[in-house]
């Protein structure tokens, strides 16, 4: 086993070529992330998902798969799960009493995670990067119906839900995009959102799940949002953010992701563009145990090999450290129990009866 295998690389295609075996079987890769590219059918997915393991089998094996507009699968009988402000609607509703809407969307919550991710894991997928834990503060475009609610305790307990039904379908989770994105407008893959709001604010509001779930959050990806009332850096590179805050003040202990390295976000670190390796190295001394790279692969993926190489002349070099703690957090998001096969899944009363409940 490796010290620290702390890369999430992707592939180009919808199987494996030699040159994606020789990356995923860099000491350095310690997962991958699938697109909606990578998708043919469920057996050809299945059939991608075999080859990653059969290069390592302790490989984390990632996709982006909320619900609403942000679900890499929809065909071959994936069921369209609906946008998490739908949930939040659903709260809002009183049916039958007070408080009745309140149980009817935390009950809703809890299949779609279900759903979600048992039907990843009957196709080989270990790992979505959901929850959203940003609030619907009404502005941002990039996050508006992918979040829950604007208020944090209607967020945090609908998040809580859809995590249990995470659970019962074998798979971890992994709150985003903290401590916030939802209150700025721009979008981080295309420029560097600045939000000025004081560290009270932001604890008090968009942060606040983040305290209220550290028993129950497996992962957190950080912003590629700067808070300048907090720290110059973006929160993915900033130790402020990710140690001082998220981990000795809110006692989180799971594992932290960067978010995509190559977003525009990530490009740019104490007012200097900096290349892939540099934001890879800034994001690990920072606190990440992980750090993503996407979209880099389709080509020759020259982004995918600098990095890796980056990584390995930068650790010699003792830029930065492996962590066998950041390790242990990384295998500890892999599923523990085997995954029911597509067509058991289907005919199962608990899927049945959870698919009845989603809105």
């Amino acid at each position: 086993m490796n010290e620290h295998a702390p890369v999430v690389l992707d592939v180009a295609g919808t199987s494996l070529t030699a040159e994606d075996r020789r990356r995923l079987a860099h000491p350095l890769t310690g997962g991958m992330i699938l697109f909606g590219r990578n998708w043919q059918d469920r057996q050809q997915l299945s059939s991608l998902c075999a080859e990653i393991k059969a290069v390592r089998a302790d490989l984390l094996i990632c996709v982006d798969h909320e619900g609403g507009r942000v679900q890499r699968f929809r065909t071959g009988g994936f069921t369209h799960l609906p946008p998490m402000r739908a949930l939040g609607e659903l709260w809002m509703k009183e049916k039958g009493g007070r408080g009745a809407g309140a149980m009817a969307a935390t009950n809703a919550a809890t299949a779609a995670g279900y759903v979600l991710g048992a039907e990843l894991r009957a196709c080989g997928v270990d790992f979505s990067f959901t929850p959203v834990l940003d609030l619907d503060w009404g502005e941002s475009g990039v996050i508006g119906d992918r979040a829950f609610h604007r208020d944090p305790r209607v967020a945090a307990l609908l998040a809580k839900s859809l995590m249990h039904g995470l659970l019962r379908a074998g798979m971890a989770n992994c709150g985003k995009h903290f401590p916030g994105h939802g209150f700025v407008k721009a979008d981080s893959h295309t420029e560097i959102p600045v939000d000025n709001r004081s560290l009270k604010a932001i604890l008090g509001a968009d942060a606040a799940p983040y305290a209220w779930l550290n028993t129950t959050l497996t992962s957190v990806m950080p912003a590629h949002v700067i808070y300048p009332k907090v720290d110059a850096r973006p929160a993915g590179f900033s130790s402020r953010w990710l140690h001082d805050i998220l981990r000795a003040q809110m006692g989180f202990t799971g594992a932290i992701f960067s978010d995509d390295l190559s977003m525009a976000g990530a490009r740019i670190i104490d007012g200097r563009e900096v290349s892939y390796t540099e934001a890879g190295v800034a994001a690990l001394t920072a606190g990440c145990d992980l750090v993503l790279l996407c979209n880099q692969s389709v080509g020759k993926g020259e982004a995918v090999d600098e990095l890796l190489d980056g990584l390995t002349q930068a650790q010699r070099k003792g830029q930065w450290q492996g962590s066998e703690a950041s390790e242990q957090r990384r295998l500890a998001l892999l599923p523990k129990a085997p995954a029911s096969p597509w067509d058991t899944l289907m005919a199962h009363p608990d899927y049945i009866q959870a698919l009845d409940l989603l809105p």
